[in-house]
């Protein structure tokens, strides 16, 4: 499903920085709502909204948290913890600022 094999984590552990990238290019995200997005090694992301695409950049702040950029100017940053189902990796729950709950993507299947 994903190339994550070499990690070990339980369900709900905080995302270690040098972790980050490796598990945004393991494969598609899929939210709740639907929706998709894609991270390249490049620092592109694509987030796919019912068929509309819209093209950001994703970085690794100077803090070693995600963030991400979306034209012409939201930047946001959050806290990434993985969500585990049966011993597997099977998604990141993305955690904004100051905020107790995020929302999950899990891995296209």
């Amino acid at each position: 499903m994903t190339r994550l094999g070499d990690i070990r984590v339980s369900d709900g552990d905080a995302v270690a920085a040098e972790h980050i990238r490796t598990a945004l290019l393991a494969g598609t995200f899929v939210y709740e709502d639907g929706s998709t997005q894609t991270f390249e090694p490049s620092g592109a992301t694509t987030y796919n909204d019912r068929g509309r695409p819209t093209e950001g950049r994703w970085y690794l702040g100077d803090d070693g948290r995600f963030c991400s950029f979306w034209p012409p100017d939201f930047r946001a940053c959050y806290d990434l913890h993985w969500i585990v189902d049966d011993e597997e990796v099977a998604g990141l729950r993305f955690v904004p600022d100051g905020r107790s709950r995020g929302f999950a993507g899990r891995y296209r299947r």
